[in-house]
C-alpha cells in the first residue's frame, strides 16, 4: 500500500508498541484478527531507555529493556503481527468505522482500535539527568529500588508520587532525601504523615536540584536552598526523580474522556472507552501501578474486548 491516497482497512489497529501494545498484538494474532501495529516515535516504549529488569515474570536472571521489547516484537510477528514503524498523528473517532492518519499522510480504517501510547515520565531537564539515566538516575523506584538496596538515595517531588517512591525506598535504603521544591508538599495529608513519621526520610525543604554528580554513575547531587540560596552537596547513590507522568494522549483531545492529567479514562473492569471499539491498554490509562506486568495485563485485556466486540457486531 504505497499510495498513501489508498485506503486501507483493518480489524484492529494497534496505536504504540510498548508491552501493552505488542501484548494486545500477539493476542489478537492468535485469534486470527490479524492486527496492525504501529510502533510510533520510540517502538518498545520506555523499556528502552530502561536497564536492568528484574521484576518481570520469566526472566530469573533479569533481562535488559531494550532485549525484552525486542522479545516482545518477536513473539508478536512470529504469531501474525503487521508491525510497521510509524506514529499515528491524527484520529477520527466520528464514524462506526475509525480512522487514523500515519504520519499525518496514510489513512486507515479500522473495526476497532487499541490505544497504547504510554505515558512518559516527567524529567527535571538538566544535562546531568539524562546522561546518567540508568545509571544511578531513575524515574520509577518500584522499577529500579531493589538496585540501591543499602545506599542512600534521593527523590525530588512533593506530591503523592514522590511520597510514595520515598516510602518505598525507605525499606530498602538507610537514608532517603526528599526534595521538595517549596515550604509544604502537594501530597495527600496521609501521605504526608506517614513520609514526615519516617524516621529514615529526610525532608529538604524549599530545595531544588542544580546537578547530579558523578562521570559514570550517580555519587552525590549539588542542590541549591532557594530562599537561602546557600548550595550544599548530598552524598548519593541513587537520584529518583518523581514529578509525575504525561500520559501520550495529545492527539486524541476531543475524542475520548480523559481526566485532568490526559489519562484515557475506562470502563470498570475493562478497557472500553467511551467510543464503541476504541479501547485503552497500559499507562495512557493507568497512573497508579505503572509497571510493565500490568501494562501487558491489560493489553490482553484489550485484545479480548477487541474480539469480542468483533463477534458481537457481526464484523468477523
Amino acid at each position: 500500500m504505497s499510495d498513501t491516497n489508498q485506503i486501507e482497512k483493518v480489524n484492529v489497529l494497534i496505536i504504540g508498541s510498548g508491552p501493552a501494545g505488542y501484548t494486545a498484538a500477539i493476542y489478537a494474532a492468535r485469534a486470527g484478527l490479524n492486527p496492525v501495529v504501529y510502533t510510533g516515535a520510540q517502538p518498545g516504549g520506555q523499556l528502552m531507555i530502561t536497564t536492568d529488569v528484574e521484576n518481570y515474570p520469566g526472566y530469573p536472571d533479569g533481562v535488559m529493556g531494550p532485549q525484552m521489547m525486542q522479545d516482545f516484537e518477536q513473539q508478536a510477528r512470529k504469531v501474525g503481527t503487521d508491525v510497521r514503524f510509524g506514529t499515528i498523528t491524527k484520529v477520527d473517532f466520528s464514524g462506526t468505522t475509525h480512522k487514523a492518519w500515519v504520519d499525518g499522510k496514510k489513512e486507515i480504517e479500522a473495526h476497532t482500535v487499541i490505544l497504547s501510547t504510554g505515558a512518559e515520565a516527567k524529567w527535571l531537564g538538566i544535562e546531568s539527568e539524562q546522561r546518567l539515566n540508568g545509571n544511578g538516575v531513575s524515574a520509577c523506584a518500584v522499577c529500579d529500588g531493589f538496585f540501591f538496596k543499602g545506599k542512600n538515595v534521593a527523590v525530588v517531588g512533593g506530591g503523592d508520587t514522590a511520597a510514595e517512591e520515598s516510602l518505598y525506598l525507605s525499606n530498602l535504603c538507610p537514608e532517603v532525601n526528599l526534595l521538595v521544591r517549596r515550604d509544604e508538599m502537594r501530597a495527600s495529608k496521609i501521605m504526608q504523615d506517614r513520609v514526615k513519621n519516617t524516621k529514615n526520610i529526610n525532608i529538604h525543604w524549599n530545595t531544588e536540584t542544580v546537578e547530579i554528580l558523578g562521570d559514570q554513575v550517580v555519587d552525590g547531587v549539588k542542590v541549591v536552598n532557594n530562599k537561602t540560596e546557600e548550595v550544599s552537596t548530598l552524598p548519593i547513590e541513587g537520584f529518583f526523580v518523581a514529578i509525575g507522568h504525561k500520559p501520550n494522549s495529545d492527539f486524541l483531545r476531543g475524542w475520548l474522556d480523559m481526566d485532568e492529567a490526559g489519562y484515557v479514562k475506562t470502563k470498570l473492569g475493562s478497557t472500553h472507552t467511551n467510543i464503541k471499539g476504541v479501547f485503552a491498554a497500559g499507562d495512557l490509562q493507568d497512573k497508579i501501578y505503572r509497571q510493565a506486568v500490568t501494562a501487558a495485563g491489560t493489553g490482553c485485556m484489550a485484545a479480548l474486548d477487541a474480539e469480542r466486540y468483533l463477534g458481537e457486531e457481526g464484523l468477523i
